[in-house]
């Protein structure tokens, strides 16, 4: 049986630091539960405790080697890092971080980084170091500039200038002239379209073009193989933090790597490409772009090395279960780590979530084993063995250490734990199938397509019965999930319509002279709607762009001030210069303010043409722009009076019987939905103490970024076919800035709507197997007979839902 060594036995081992000694004094767990375990994981409380502790350790590590080679990461991951080691270092003499470093084991004197040498992990190529999402600016800002690092003493990666200086040698051909298309100034020049071919490696150019990129190339191979003989000759890196990619990467090490790799210009794997699709202006833009990023083998140069992985949500649970248990091979980049003493990885309760022994600590642990984890339990063993619940044996059970613990514990036979199961399942479906009459509903999501891939299903249900009233609204704008792309579509049909006769009608019409909330502006803009369904409905894509291309200029004029005028001069003038504005943008790039605001009415009308299609519109339908969501890389937290409050009066004016909420945990899924939450959240409870509302109930949903498992649910919906099959048509012709799957999950390659689908087939395959599936196709409902997909969904009352999202709240914590 698995349990926590004592401390002093810890303390006896070689190379643990002081930071890693409490932080286990800390736990409730050991630092590895060998052999199942093959290195060391530090559980900690919440994603801001995460970052505390790794600038602890990165601190503790220079102050012992303060002429150290270090490399740290990039992207969101390092957030809480980067502002602990700020804040220690800014604050070292004041009370509370003497003690703070008291308790880490830290020595004395304030920890000096100026000494150290820096070493790039990795960047994209080729990218400008000037664009504010390339990793050599990050590193620039945070870092060198942030921590006070000597930029002398940096080893970093400027893709625009690698392989540019063999392009610059003036070459002569057969005539003795110059052979001038083998030059180059920037790698605009070399890489006209932003597409790297690596096929250039093996094959012959077939062009002056090809000729000059396969120079350029074979330049980039050489730098690299400078960079890792520089790293190298420093002894290699003493200390690496990073976070683990999707599919196990560490650094821009894939999955299928050679554990023995060194510094490479490399291509990423789809769900690699899809988890950068955010930093670099959709996933077209990685695609054509590759990486150059250090290898495996260089960060195991150096035997003692501290290599500290870190992992925030259950997202990423997986993966690090992966890197820890799985004996070292090419298909788990983590392993490679193994042969490092030093090496650890420190991770959330959520990203631990399935390490098996630790598992078993946290059962053992518990006062009591109630029905909820005798499912989860049961259940997750049921699903391994692809055997009913009723089926499962004693040898089975017996075979699981798991589940021997909870049936032993459960104090009750298993015939009799595995019906308790079933039963409960069965009643959660059942009660899914049901529907309300005479309530208000007030659906919020994060993002205008959340509602519709959590839960859509239950929506139309409730939407069937005519003495419902629904109401939707978005938090945010959404404005980061819409490309320059899109945008210059999006023109195109404008200049369009601009010059039509329709435009000319309209105007006459009034209909853009009224604005605001009033019932005419409203009925305008309704009438947007109207045409662009009835476009879908009639397959007239002309139709369609119509209904679209007039709300785009009702936004033009409302967030421009643009004058409407019969022959559109103002207007045509303003679509030119945005066109040229989304022209000129690179990929990624952080737009300014008005062109954010118009991104987002987009999607703001394509909410409106989703809600639509099952009959509700404006006034039901609200926008709230929350102003904590920015285009920033760390994004401020809810406040009461900017994000709170808005939430606040739309309920006093609703009035709902139930609210809706996307239920994520932090560092589950994008930083919008946790933050939603505590909005959401922080309005009902003021709202419920207000109007003293008995019978509210809270909606917790899941969708594609994390999921429920069917002991933390209390209804199970039903999804027939011709349901998925609607909410595809629904999203596909809706969401056409999401069509393309710019910002495509990682797990699909294809639009969200896929993803959602499958999320459904794979929770329905989870409870076909655990009930079996004659069950499902002989029940008596025709509803339960045609399901093909199960939605998972958690009914609250306002007390529970408070205390969940309080127990969230704690991995909000500022530093």
């Amino acid at each position: 049986m698995a349990l926590k060594r004592g401390r002093a036995e810890v303390e006896t081992k070689a190379h643990v630091s002081k930071v890693e000694q409490h932080l286990i004094a800390s736990s409730p767990y050991d630092a590895q539960y060998a052999p199942k375990e093959k290195m060391r994981a530090v559980i900690v409380e919440n994603f801001p405790a995460l970052g505390k502790a790794a600038a602890f350790r990165f601190l503790e590590w220079a102050q012992e080697n303060p002429q150290g080679v270090c490399s740290l990461p990039t992207g969101k991951t390092p957030e809480y890092f980067i502002k602990w080691v700020q804040r220690i270092l800014r604050e070292w003499t004041t009370l509370a971080i003497q003690e703070e470093a008291r308790r880490f084991g830290l020595q004395p004197t304030r920890p000096a980084l100026e000494g150290l040498t820096f070493v790039q992990i990795d960047e994209f190529y080729p990218i400008s170091p000037e664009q504010h999402n390339s990793f050599h600016h990050y590193v620039k800002e945070f870092y060198i500039e942030g921590f006070g690092l000597d930029p002398n003493k940096a080893l970093l990666v400027d893709c625009s200038k690698i392989g540019l200086d063999v392009s610059r040698e003036r070459r002569l051909g057969v005539t003795g002239e110059p052979e001038d298309h083998l030059s180059a100034e920037c790698m605009e020049d070399v890489w006209p379209d932003g597409g790297v071919d690596l096929t250039l490696r093996v094959r012959e150019p077939s062009t002056r073009l090809e000729r000059l990129q396969q120079r350029v190339l074979r330049q980039v191979d050489q730098w690299c193989s400078e960079y890792e003989g520089k790293i190298r000759a420093l002894g290699g890196i003493g200390f690496i933090m990073g976070g683990i990619g999707p599919d196990g990467h560490i650094a821009f090490n894939c999955q299928g790597c050679d554990h023995h790799s060194t510094t490479r210009l490399d291509q990423l794997n789809y769900m690699s490409q899809a988890a950068a699709a955010g930093d670099l202006g959709g996933i077209e833009a990685v695609r054509a772009r590759k990486v150059i990023t250090i290898g495996l083998g260089t960060i195991t140069y150096n035997p003692e090395c501290v290599a500290l992985v870190c992992a925030a949500g259950e997202a990423k649970a997986k993966v690090v279960r992966e890197a820890i248990e799985e004996s070292p091979h090419v298909k788990y980049p983590g392993t490679a780590l193994h042969k490092l003493p030093r090496a650890v990885f420190f991770v959330t309760e959520g990203a631990a979530k399935l390490l098996s022994e630790r598992q078993l600590v946290a059962l053992e642990a518990l006062k009591e084993v109630d029905d909820t984890v005798v499912e989860h339990v049961l259940v997750d063993l049921s699903v391994r063995l692809r055997k009913r619940l009723i089926d499962l044996t004693p040898d089975d059970v017996a075979a699981c250490p798991l589940a021997a613990c909870a049936v032993r514990r459960a104090v009750r036979p298993l015939e009799q734990l595995a019906a308790m199961v079933r039963d409960s399942l069965v009643a959660k479906i059942e009660h899914g199938c049901q529907t309300r009459s005479d309530t208000t509903f007030l659906h919020t999501e994060p993002h205008h397509d959340d509602i519709m891939l959590g839960y859509l299903p239950a929506v139309h249900r409730n939407t069937r019965v005519p003495s419902n009233e629904h109401h939707f609204v978005c938090g945010t704008s959404g404005f980061n999930s819409v490309s320059n792309k899109h945008m210059l579509t999006m023109l195109s049909r404008v200049e369009k319509f601009l010059r039509s006769p329709t435009w000319k009608r309209l105007v006459a019409e009034g209909y853009y002279s009224s604005s605001g909330a009033g019932e005419a502006a409203l009925d305008f803009r309704r009438r947007d709607v109207w045409k662009f369904l009835d476009g879908i409905a009639a397959a007239d894509t002309e139709l369609r762009d119509e209904g679209a291309a007039r709300r785009f200029v009702y936004n033009l004029c409302d967030i421009y001030g643009e004058v409407v005028e019969a022959d559109a001069a103002s207007l045509l003038t303003r679509v030119r210069q945005l066109r040229t504005y989304f022209q000129g943008c690179y990929p990624g790039q952080k737009d300014v303010s008005k062109v954010q605001t118009l991104k987002g009415s987009c999607r703001e009308f394509e909410a409106e043409c989703v809600w639509g299609y099952i009959g509700w519109q404006l006034p039901n339908i609200s926008h709230l722009r929350l102003g904590f969501y920015t285009a920033d890389i760390f994004a401020p937290e809810p406040t009461h009076n900017r994000d709170v409050l808005p939430i606040l009066e739309l309920m006093r004016k609703v009035k709902p019987q139930v609210v809706s909420v996307a239920l994520d945990p932090e560092a589950s899924g994008p930083d919008t939905h946790y933050k939603v939450l505590q909005a959401v959240t922080a309005a009902t409870e003021r709202y419920f103490d207000e109007e003293k509302v008995k019978d509210l109930t809270i909606w917790g949903y899941r969708n594609v970024w994390c999921r429920f498992e069917p002991h933390e649910v209390s209804t199970i919906i039903p999804v027939s076919l011709q349901t998925i099959s609607t909410l595809n048509h629904q999203f596909l012709s809706c969401f056409e800035s999401q069509r393309d799957a710019e910002f495509p999950a990682y797990e699909i390659q294809g639009p969200f709507c896929d993803m959602s689908q499958r999320v459904q087939v794979q929770q329905y395959d989870m409870i076909e197997t655990c009930l079996g599936y004659e069950w499902f196709h002989k029940h008596p409902s025709p509803l339960i007979r045609a399901t093909r997909g199960l939605v998972f969904l958690r009914e609250m009352s306002v007390e529970d839902c408070l205390k969940e999202s309080r127990a969230l709240r704690k991995q909000a914590e500022n530093v």
